[in-house]
């Protein structure tokens, strides 16, 4: 925080040339020592001194006169020293997280990415595979059904329609049957395909 002035050219001239008449004495010196001091640094303190004495005198000069030119000084905040584990620790997440960022922007670049669509696609064709087999077993039970009645009908009817016909009848319950267990198997009922 700021505590003091760096003084300018009109108060050095102020001071120097006798313009803080009815200023005492003691004041006046304390002003020419801080004026000569390094730096020039005036503290607040005893610009409100100065203010205060000139004002009690009468003096047609004002502060704000006086401070023309004249600087605040900020002095320079110390910084702390660093602490070494907390910069090793700061390090340790930079480096971590500069490593995510560098597998996060070569992710498709290596075969990860087509590892992963490859395995995906497996997995596609391992359902599909399981569809094709579901639907050749349906046709072939269905078929074998019909071809079960149309033989087994021959022993028990004379003429061919009713071969025929009691074969389509046998072929549909079964083909109802077997679509009913696949309904119950892909609803998950039954289990997994």
């Amino acid at each position: 925080m700021a505590s003091a002035v760096r003084a300018g050219r009109r108060l050095r001239r102020a001071a120097e040339g006798g313009e803080l008449e009815g200023v005492p004495a003691s004041l006046r010196g304390e002003l020419e020592e801080a004026l000569a001091s390094e730096g020039a640094l005036v503290p607040f303190s005893l610009l409100r001194r100065l203010h205060a004495a000139l004002r009690e005198a009468g003096s047609p000069l004002y502060l704000h006169q006086l401070l023309e030119g004249s600087e605040i000084h900020l002095p320079e905040v110390p910084v702390p020293p660093r602490n070494p584990e907390l910069v090793a620790r700061l390090e340790r997440i930079k480096a971590k997280l500069a490593n995510e960022e560098y597998r996060r922007m070569t992710r498709n670049i290596t075969g990860q990415e087509m590892n992963g669509t490859l395995a995906e696609f497996g997995r596609q064709v391992r359902s599909v595979k399981a569809v094709v087999i579901t639907v050749f077993n349906f046709i072939v039970t269905v078929a074998a059904a019909f071809a079960c009645a149309y033989l087994g009908s021959q022993y028990v009817f004379a003429e061919s329609a009713a071969h025929v016909l009691s074969a389509v009848i046998v072929a549909s319950v079964v083909g109802l049957a077997e679509l009913y267990i696949m309904v119950r198997t892909l609803e998950g009922d039954l289990g997994k395909l």
